[in-house]
């Protein structure tokens, strides 16, 4: 973002809260409390150590939201946490409708392919979603979402290198009672939306919720005709609580996610030789993709939680789950209506995970230890085809995984004030790794139905078998002064699984049959929390400083033979430090503001690659950068609310800003997303006795253009393929909210 915007965003994010600190009368909406608020209406209650307690009191940089806030300020998906928590990114991987993307403070997931492990974990009441399809989940039914930011290697072990974040449903309780809301906005958006408990009996009960999201494109595919980033997601839940006493709580839950949204096929950045059909189109939402429109993405999960109080001190919880998913998708990377670069694909996964854990509690003593299970498959195909050279290459391959780990972390008050926490976890992978690759002549392979198509070369075809074993440690040491300030600091080591790359040509770089090495980051971090002016105000400040090394990214090698082939490798090597800086005041029952401001400076230190026509890795990581890192976020947002007809009307102005970012780690000026802003406005009447609530949510008020993902296939081959994806434009969402 350059000077003069950022400086802009600064100016107007003061200007938005300025016109909500001159309303008259104002009155305390919704504070982001989670689970309990106390005295003054600021305590949050958060389970990032696996156990309830105040925000205030976990030495860990988090954020805390709650369900009813994001849904307040008409948060879509999860991937808006990325305007509320600083220095993160959390996006719908390009070229994909419900693929995750995350990174925190500048650690992620550079491919979502099946058999790349993510960099930042997404935990649904507490059980570990392993692949990222199916991963962008909507806002309802959700109590809270927890964002921990740095390594969270002892309690939330599989692959949570860069962060976690923590998923929350709601409990059913034993009340009947429930809500219905229905949404209506901009590009004929209707959303259903229903929840209900019904209690059988004292301490049974059984509930579920149900969500229809319908949406036009915000453009068209100018070829085929069809919407093009529109919604078509039927998402259900329903489960069963019983609690017979305050030591017993067992729950089954279910879950099914139904996308058949149209693929995003993305827009050409670039013209190729003034060719019409490849220039490119007047709206960043249109495409002139000729590959087809048929998409389709089906996730659900099952899952058995129960909670068994052993003593006053110890409580035995037990977690058992699987889940499974399936996608079917299309990819045209060429933008154009012949088949230039295209990529039908599929995907399916599988997993089982069981988790046992026992929770201690003493007068001065706290923690947890366990052990934790996953049994995972992950595997899919797709086809390359390069239509000028009557080329299609088939990849296809499986990934399988069992992992074994255990963990404990454990709490001491050497004092009143001062806290020693310490933490360690054992994990041990076990992958076994299968590749196919082979070249076709002719338009699609046999796998997507060409069954005319050439079989040629075949490219790779090995199965290979590899184990990966790390102690990850963290420790913290914390001083509360009084009940209102904690200082800490604390150190952790991340750690993310080796594997095999499903790309990997064994002609071009036959040491692809080995596989990739685990990556590995220690990070330092000292941070201060306090609540002042009679817990009215509440900040969390963080400095932290990173060492990344052995980091899986993609790196070009030259061949003997000729080519360059792309393939996983331990290149990268690093140092990440910034800072961390959120605010939250509640003054009175009629007024609260939140603001959130992250720094992330991330630096390669060695980045080995080959250059053509030499034999031997050259170090290129002055220029080399981490990629959907922004130096710089920033989040400010107030809620004043007065009363009216009776009722309570709220009004929520946020702004949200991140600088410029790269897309990979070569800078790519053509493709690269400039800095950007967003302004968002929110406005809410609830009837006297809470049934009623009626509700307006507009998103993007200045209408920007932003760059939320994009590839470089640059050349004639290719078609000279430089494509954008696009955050959502101006929208206006309104809603009727009946509660029972």
């Amino acid at each position: 973002m350059k000077f003069q915007s950022f400086t802009r965003a600064i100016l107007l994010s003061g200007i938005a809260l300025g016109s909500v600190t001159t309303l008259s009368s104002p009155v305390w909406a919704q504070d982001e409390a989670t689970a309990d608020e106390g005295e003054g209406g600021g305590e949050i209650i958060v389970t990032a150590r696996r156990r309830e307690e105040s925000l205030l009191d976990v030495p860990i940089s988090m954020t805390a939201i709650s369900g009813d806030t994001l849904a307040a300020q008409g948060a879509v998906d999860i991937t808006a946490l990325q305007d509320k928590a600083p220095n993160m990114t959390m996006q719908i991987a390009r070229g994909s409708n419900s693929t995750l993307i995350g990174f925190i403070r500048g650690v992620g997931q550079q491919d979502p392919l099946w058999g790349f492990e993510p960099g930042v974990g997404l935990y649904v009441d507490d059980v570990y979603v392993a692949r990222p399809q199916g991963a962008v989940l909507d806002i309802f039914d959700v109590s809270r979402v927890e964002v921990l930011r740095g390594p969270q290697g002892t309690l939330y072990g599989r692959n949570t290198i860069g962060g976690a974040v923590k998923y929350v449903t709601n409990k059913l309780g034993n009340e009947f009672g429930g809500k219905v809301r229905a949404s209506y906005g901009a590009y004929n958006q209707i959303d259903l939306i229903g929840q209900v408990t019904v209690p059988l009996g004292d301490t049974f009960s059984i509930g579920g919720a149900i969500a229809w999201y319908q949406r036009d494109g915000f453009g068209k595919n100018l070829t085929t005709g069809a919407e093009h980033y529109n919604k078509d997601v039927l998402a259900g839940r329903i489960s069963a609580e019983f609690a017979p006493s305050e030591d017993v709580f067992i729950r089954v839950a279910a879950d099914k996610i139904i996308d058949k949204s149209n693929p995003r096929h993305g827009t050409r950045l670039v013209g190729n030789g003034g060719v019409a059909a490849f220039e490119p189109t007047a709206s960043v939402y249109d495409t002139r993709a000729g590959i087809g429109d048929d998409n389709k993405v089906e996730t659900q999960g099952v899952s058995l939680t129960g909670e068994f109080g052993l003593s006053d001190a110890l409580t035995f919880k037990t977690i058992s789950a699987y889940r499974d998913g399936h996608t079917d998708t299309l990819i045209d990377f060429d933008n154009t209506a012949g088949p230039v670069l295209d990529v039908p694909a599929f995907y399916d996964d599988r997993q089982f995970t069981q988790e046992l854990q026992l929770l201690f509690e003493g007068d001065r003593i706290q923690g947890v230890a366990g052990l934790y299970y996953l049994d995972a498959r992950a595997s899919g195909a797709f086809d390359t085809v390069l239509g000028g050279l009557n080329l299609t290459t088939l990849t296809s391959g499986t990934v399988k995984t069992k992992s074994y780990a255990a963990f404990a972390d454990v709490s001491f008050d050497v004092t009143e004030q001062l806290k020693l926490s310490a933490g360690l976890r054992y994990t041990k992978d076990d992958k076994t790794g299968t590749v196919f690759r082979r070249n076709y002549t002719g338009i699609r392979s046999p796998q997507f139905g060409n069954a005319t198509a050439v079989p040629g070369l075949i490219r790779s075809d090995y199965t290979n078998s590899r184990s990966f074993k790390k102690l990850t440690p963290r420790i913290s040491l914390s001083y509360q002064p009084n009940d209102n300030a904690n200082i800490y600091a604390s150190y952790g080591k991340g750690f993310k699984s080796g594997g095999f790359d499903m790309r990997g040509d064994a002609i071009l770089t036959p040491t692809t049959v080995n596989g990739y090495e685990p990556e590995t980051i220690d990070s330092f971090e000292i941070g201060f929390k306090g609540a002042f002016l009679d817990r009215t105000l509440f900040t969390n400040f963080a400095l932290f400083k990173s060492k990344y090394k052995n980091q899986q990214v993609t790196v070009q090698v030259p061949s003997l033979a000729g080519g360059i082939a792309s393939f996983v490798d331990n290149a990268g090597r690093g140092d990440i430090s910034g800072a961390e800086f959120e605010l939250r005041v509640v003054p009175s029952a009629n007024f609260s503001m939140n603001a959130a401001v992250g720094y992330t400076n991330a630096d390669y230190k060695e980045f080995l690659t080959f250059i053509t026509g030499g034999t031997t890795p050259v170090d290129v990581s002055n220029a080399r950068e981490f990629q959907n890192t922004p130096k710089f976020t920033a989040s400010v947002s107030a809620t004043a609310s007065g009363d009216l007809l009776g009722g309570t009307i709220s009004f929520t102005p946020a702004v949200s800003l991140r600088s410029d970012a790269y897309m990979f780690e070569i800078p790519t000026p053509a493709l690269d997303p400039d800095g950007y802003f967003l302004v968002d406005a929110s406005a809410a009447w609830t009837s006297p006795d809470d049934v009623f609530k009626l509700s307006v949510n507009l998103r993007n008020l200045t209408n920007e253009r932003y760059r939320v993902g994009g590839y470089n296939f640059p050349g004639a081959l290719f078609g000279n393929s430089i494509i954008g994806y696009y955050g959502p434009p101006r929208t206006a969402t309104f809603n009727i909210e009946y509660r029972f």
